[in-house]
């Protein structure tokens, strides 16, 4: 209900592909294949660059994430709940 609701608010870009409902790795291979087939055809120069990103919610601090919800103008209930998920937070291995 969150994920909806902020999704509402802010919009995702069309290329972002973590964290929403759809087939992400396929289509962005897909897509690789398609762009490295036409540079072949056409003789074309190409490059290519791969961004990952890994846990990059782990490596930023949780008040950089309510500050951008807070620019962007959500509703404070909504900033509220997701600043109460990065409250009081433990992990227990057993």
């Amino acid at each position: 209900i969150v994920m909806e609701r902020l999704t509402e608010a802010c919009s995702i870009n069309p290329r972002q592909k973590g964290f929403i409902h759809a087939s992400g790795c396929s289509e962005n291979l897909k897509l690789l294949q398609l762009v490295v087939k036409h540079a072949k055809r056409e003789h074309c120069e190409l490059v290519v660059v791969f961004v990952d990103i890994t846990k990059a919610f782990d490596t930023i601090y949780y008040q950089h994430i309510i500050l951008g919800l807070v620019r962007r103008g959500i509703d404070p209930h909504m900033i509220n709940l997701v600043s109460d998920m990065y409250k009081n937070i433990t992990t227990y291995i057993d």
